[in-house]
Formats: C-alpha cells, sequence, structure tokens
C-alpha cells in the first residue's frame, strides 16, 4: 500500500460515527468481506483490503466536497490500488454502479458490521425518532405519496404521484428534499435522496 495511503487509514483511528471507531469498524468489515470472499470462492486477500479501505473517504479533508465514498474512490484511485478495490471503495453506497461480486460483499459488510449489538451508541429511539423525522421531512412536499428511509436512514426513497409529478419536478424534489434535510437535520456521513416516480399503463384483452 502507497504509504501516504497508509496515513489516511491511520487518520481513521480518530474518527468515529454514532460512536463506532472508524479504524475498528473498517477492520471488522475487512475480516467480514474476506471470510464472506473465501466462502464463494474470491479473492480473500482482495476483499479485506476493499473492506479496510471502504470509508477511507471520511478522512479526507472536511472542507473537499463530495459523498465520502466518492472521495475514497478517487484517493484509492490516486494511490493505484486494485481495480476492483477502487470500485468496492466508491459503490458500497450505490454512488456509481458496483463492478465486481466483492463490491456487493463491501457493502454488506459494512451494514453487518454498523448493526451489529453493541457497534454503536446510539439509543433505540433516537435512532427511531430520527428515521420517523426523515420520513416526515420528505413527506412534506407536494406531490409525495410514500416516503421509505433504508439503510439505517443512510438513504430516503420518495414515491411521488405521477400525474402531479413529472420528470422536471421529480428532478428538482430530489435537490430540494436534500437541502432541506441538510439544513434541518443533524446526521453523520451523507444521506441519499432518490426520487421515485412510476407510470404504469394497463390494457385488457378480453
Amino acid at each position: 500500500m502507497h504509504s501516504d495511503l497508509i496515513k489516511f487509514v491511520g487518520k481513521m483511528k480518530y474518527r468515529s460515527s454514532y460512536g463506532q471507531n472508524l479504524l475498528q469498524h473498517s477492520i471488522e468489515v475487512g475480516y467480514l468481506t474476506g471470510i464472506m470472499a473465501s466462502e464463494l470462492g474470491l479473492d480473500p486477500i482482495l476483499a479485506k483490503r476493499a473492506g479496510l479501505l471502504h470509508d477511507v473517504g471520511k478522512t479526507v479533508d472536511k472542507n473537499v466536497e463530495g459523498p465520502h465514498a466518492l472521495l475514497g474512490y478517487d484517493l484509492t484511485k490516486k494511490y493505484k490500488e486494485h481495480p476492483i478495490v477502487v470500485n468496492a471503495v466508491g459503490s458500497h453506497h450505490e454512488d456509481i454502479e458496483m463492478e465486481h461480486p466483492i463490491a456487493a460483499l463491501v457493502q454488506a459488510a459494512d451494514a453487518i458490521s454498523g448493526a451489529r449489538p453493541g457497534a454503536r451508541r446510539e439509543p433505540l429511539e433516537s435512532y427511531v425518532k430520527r428515521l420517523e423525522n426523515l420520513e416526515q421531512m420528505a413527506k412534506s412536499f407536494e406531490g409525495v405519496a410514500k416516503t421509505y428511509a433504508i439503510q439505517a436512514g443512510r438513504e430516503i426513497r420518495v414515491m411521488v404521484e405521477n400525474d402531479k409529478v413529472d420528470d422536471i419536478v421529480a428532478d428538482r424534489l430530489a435537490r430540494e428534499i436534500a437541502q432541506k434535510i441538510e439544513e434541518e437535520m443533524e446526521y453523520p456521513g451523507q444521506i441519499k435522496v432518490v426520487v421515485i416516480r412510476e407510470v404504469r399503463k394497463i390494457g385488457y384483452a378480453k
């Protein structure tokens, strides 16, 4: 591993998410990814490396804008990590498309590590309340039919009424909801806003 990238890994020791130490979380994700990769006949060393580096973007200077997964993608690519590792880092929150099964394993291991009992100190009541607030905030916009907070509140799916919201409005809605979340909520990391507009055409053959 490049010596400069090792320094970013070292910075993980001084970062946390929901009270979970970032370095310990990343090591855990590395072990879990490696175990799953071995079971599936994939390269466990490469999988461990991808798991260890998946959140390295969180150590980048806070003045640099962008989702931590994409910051990590740029960082690992800059220091010439294996393309599978680079893709796994960039895609573990689906900011870019997954190109290899190891990327899916990193995403799964990340969820397991964060969700296991005792991993994070956030009280259940405040956690549930935050998800409810997130859903209600998105639902307050005109034309929104249903909202679903998923991935432990890291993503909000917004279903809109297709007769009231066209594609242009849906695009604007995603930006406006994201902006309102930034202004009114406190949360670690990032929240992905996905607006879904579904059109169904039905015909009957009699």
